[in-house]
């Protein structure tokens, strides 16, 4: 492992808590400091004095000098945050793929909670949450007003304990209590079957510890089960992410051995790397190589990748690799648009400090920060086209929002209009029966991008959307 691996220790890209983060736990500090503002931090203790000694009640001096970092770092990007005790063994859990609590990923939408997408399996899958759901209590707490984390906290907690959650639902426009009972959270990130004779379906929802293991391991049952694949559908639909070194191992493989994978650039030394499709670059621990075992014929096994508004982070960065590399066609919605990296640092034995040091960058150079992966093929989510896709959350609509550093981002007027044009379209399916208004099962027969997978890999007519429209599509190399 080089030296530069050696320093950052592990990185991840995404956040089970839903705010889909590019992360390197980097337990090396800067060799240096930049002069600090006199000024501006006598200021800062000056207003402390005054908060600590004229407020009408007396303050927590602790609580006062957290809540200010804790300002200051979340007012750079929607990424950076300062983690407490709690929250930062909560983030490092969620990296671990194992918790306790109702198994959600989130992200924040007019200072509520949205469901990103419920982790497949989890007590929230089962109690019936979606994606797009708006949490506006949890138990007697109006969420308006938290923070994420401070949302996560009190979602999470002891197996076995209950949790009462108030949902509002947009496409149906109603607001009801659902109660979850909280439990470890053992996220299954894997599936995959052979979906008819000679080609095969495999979906990550996450990229984890075990997400490698796990994905060799179902390679292994499908060649088992159909030796002459023809053909492979690689599902990254709604994954927001995971481990980077899980990202670079998925991708390697599909790849030739030792092309890029994905670069990172920043101001630090460090965060300046290119990943290569090397066991290096992904090995976590001393067994070996973990894709030793895959069978060789997936290196050529002809490929189509799934994506859609909700595949973040490491999703992009394994589309975005097999797209430049030109190994797999993908197919679906442009993806999310999260492409800046995280470096966190421990403040001391169990706070640490989240802040956004690099973006990164696909093979051929291209930034994904707030644009994301354009799809080779534009495919809506159902043959009636994207009714609701449009209206979701993407890495550009977030409130400060890190750039691409490539070129400006605008709001596109066409965006707009067709996103209004979906608002009708969202309210006219709401008074339709629910039963009529449930999206297919992902893998399921009736997945409608599946089906359009497995005729682009047979060569046969794809129902190309003629609806979407691709945001920020102007490009220009850096300099």
């Amino acid at each position: 492992m080089s030296h530069k691996l050696k320093i950052a220790g592990w990185i991840s890209v995404g956040a089970l808590a839903g705010a889909l983060t590019t992360v390197s736990l980097q337990t090396v500090a800067r060799g240096s400091l930049a002069p600090l503002p006199l000024e501006e931090l006598q200021q800062l203790a000056a207003v402390f004095g005054m908060v600590k000694s004229d407020y009408v009640e007396p303050v927590d001096e602790k609580k006062l000098i957290t809540d200010a970092i804790s300002g200051m770092v979340a007012s750079l990007d929607p990424h950076s945050q300062y983690f407490d005790k709690k929250s930062f063994k909560e983030f490092r859990e969620g990296t671990s793929g194992r918790f306790v609590g109702v198994g959600i990923e989130i992200s924040q939408e007019d200072g509520l909670v949205k469901v990103v997408s419920p982790i497949e399996g989890s007590p929230a899958y089962r109690a019936g949450l979606k994606s797009g759901d708006l949490i506006t209590k949890i138990d007697d707490t109006a969420v308006k007003g938290l923070t994420l984390s401070e949302a996560v906290k009190r979602m999470r907690g002891e197996p076995t304990t209950k949790v009462m959650l108030t949902i509002y639902r947009k496409d149906e426009n109603r607001t009801f209590p659902v109660t979850i009972t909280r439990e470890e959270i053992k996220t299954q990130s894997v599936k995959g079957k052979v979906v008819e004779p000679g080609y095969a379906w495999i979906r990550l929802s996450q990229f984890q510890e075990r997400t490698v293991e796990d994905f060799v391991r179902k390679v292994d049952e499908i060649y088992k089960q159909e030796p002459n694949l023809k053909g492979l559908v690689l599902d990254l639909r709604n994954d927001p992410g995971g481990l980077l070194d899980a990202a670079v191992a998925v991708s390697a493989a599909f790849l030739p051995e030792n092309v890029t994978v994905v670069s990172t650039n920043g101001q630090l030394a460090e965060s300046k790397f290119t990943y290569k499709a090397s066991p290096e670059f992904y090995m976590r621990r001393s067994g070996g190589d973990p894709l030793r075992r895959l069978p060789a014929a997936l290196k050529n096994v002809p490929l189509v990748v799934l994506v859609n508004e909700g595949s973040a982070s490491a999703s992009e960065i394994v589309a975005g690799a097999l797209q430049d590399h030109k190994r797999a066609t993908v197919l679906g919605s442009q993806t999310f648009g999260k492409g800046s990296v995280q470096t966190v640092r421990p403040l001391g034995p169990d706070t640490g400090l989240k802040l956004t040091t690099a973006r990164y960058f696909t093979p051929s150079g291209k930034s994904i920060q707030a644009r994301g992966i354009v799809p080779d093929v534009l495919v809506d989510e159902s043959a009636e086209g994207n009714v609701f896709s449009i209206l979701r959350t993407r890495e550009a609509d977030l409130d400060k929002h890190l750039g691409s550093g490539q070129a400006p981002e605008a709001k596109n007027p066409v965006l707009e209009k067709a996103r209004e044009e979906a608002r009708k379209r969202a309210e006219e399916e709401a008074r339709k029966p629910v039963a009529e208004r449930k999206v297919p099962e992902f893998g399921s027969a009736t997945d409608f991008q599946l089906a359009q997978a497995l005729n682009q890999l047979k060569g046969r007519p794809v129902l190309i959307s003629k609806t979407q429209v691709v945001e920020n599509k102007e490009e220009k190399k850096e300099n």
